[in-house]
């Protein structure tokens, strides 16, 4: 699950026009790294919820800017097994 999160985030980042060529695990969505401003995240965000059916909430994004690539990727990827376990629960 992590690689297809992973790719899939490669992947809206570049059809969102960021240069992903030398991006790695251990780059920083935020000004450290990509540069991914509030409307990128909001965004990103946005794509990844329709994606993965999770949700992100407004504060989130915060937190989300401080991240690496693997950092959110663990962190959807976390949110998409805790969805998993609520909807099964049902």
């Amino acid at each position: 699950m992590h690689e297809r999160i992973r790719t899939f985030v490669v992947s809206a980042l570049a059809a969102m026009n960021y240069d992903v060529t030398d991006v790695t695990g251990d780059t920083d969505l935020g000004p450290a790294g990509l540069d991914l401003e509030s409307l990128a995240l909001a965004d990103l965000a946005v794509q990844i919820e329709e994606e993965f059916a999770i949700r992100f909430e407004l504060d989130d994004m915060e937190s989300t800017a401080l991240m690496t690539l693997d950092e959110f990727t663990a962190e959807v990827a976390g949110r998409v097994a805790r969805n998993g376990q609520v909807a099964s629960a049902s």
